[in-house]
């Protein structure tokens, strides 16, 4: 039914509007040089971290994000065919322009399950751009996401972080503030993130502060090398609490390629995060990459136009 849906709706071609400096003739016998708006990065992920891009009203991006198992280590190797017979975790997810500056996410998460971990998890969230680099002349590109995760996991007593008393303690609440700039081909992203979890286990923290950064560069000019980093600021208490399980807390970083066609955005990419969500791969990513604990994954992402807006037809 999804895919019978989308053969109705008209394909938005995805060009790379990333522009340079151009000059423009202004109305009367006047001009001037102005910058246009420009893209720093070509989607609205990378690796694990969003992108300060958002859509045009009325363009929706339908996204599958894919992450497998160990592809080396102890649990990796030819075993598991270097982690492809194993899925640490699955996303399927809209985000649609409401308006131009303003978007609306709708995601579902399969969710990656250790011994105290949870699955099922549903995400709505809103994206807004305050600036877009070079639009009147902005030097940089600045967005904020905000979201609300819900667990659909069932009350587990062998699984601490779903003892669950009541809705709220299924849900997770997140902050994030983007800056980007585009400087020639090479892209630079810096965030920063509070995530507030309404039911953790003894020991653990509810509130955490996180910052990140993204980078992607060019090989060619449909291959692109993307990479994405968070570190999060841990109490003492916490990070003996999950060390004391043997699921001592870990850096996220993702390395991998960005893909360009006519038609969508592939990313080849590799992570030690198990979790796609930025509410769960935060607070709960325990693998080392020394260890081999790094994993295969895609993302990818195709734009639809689903409704135009009328002033910009005028």
């Amino acid at each position: 039914m999804l895919l019978f849906c989308f053969t109705t709706l008209r394909i938005f071609a995805q060009t790379d509007t990333t522009a340079v400096d151009i000059s423009k003739e202004v109305s009367g016998k006047k001009k001037s040089s102005e910058k246009e708006s420009q893209k720093v990065f070509y989607g609205q992920r990378l690796i694990n971290a969003r992108t300060v891009e958002v859509l045009h009203k009325g363009v929706m991006a339908f996204t599958i994000v894919h992450t497998f198992g160990d592809a080396a280590g102890k649990s990796g190797g030819f075993k598991n065919f270097f982690g492809l017979d194993e899925v640490s975790d699955a996303l399927l997810g809209f985000q649609i322009g409401l308006g131009n500056h303003l978007n609306l996410a709708l995601q579902h998460a399969v969710g990656y399950r250790d011994p105290f971990g949870l699955q099922h998890f549903y995400e709505a969230g809103l994206k807004y751009q305050f600036m877009s680099q070079g639009d009147h002349g902005n030097p940089f590109s600045l967005t904020a996401y905000g979201n609300v995760v819900s667990s659909a996991n069932k009350i587990d007593s062998t699984a601490p972080e779903s003892l669950f008393e009541s809705t709220s303690d299924r849900m997770s609440e997140l902050f994030e503030l983007m800056v980007g700039r585009r400087f020639g081909n090479f892209s630079l992203q810096l965030s920063g993130t509070i995530l507030h979890t309404n039911f953790v286990i003894p020991g653990d923290q509810d509130n955490l502060v996180s910052v990140g950064a993204a980078v992607r560069f060019p090989l060619s000019k449909k291959l692109y090398i993307i990479s994405d980093y968070y570190h999060s600021f841990r109490s003492q208490e916490s990070s003996d609490t999950w060390k004391s399980h043997g699921l001592p807390s870990r850096d996220v970083f993702g390395i991998g390629a960005e893909i360009l066609t006519a038609g969508h955005v592939f990313h080849l990419n590799f992570t030690n995060a198990r979790n796609v969500l930025e509410n769960r791969f935060l607070p709960r990513t325990t693998d080392s990459w020394g260890k081999g604990q790094f994993r295969w994954g895609f993302t990818l992402t195709r734009n639809f136009t689903v409704f135009r807006d009328k002033k910009s037809q005028q």
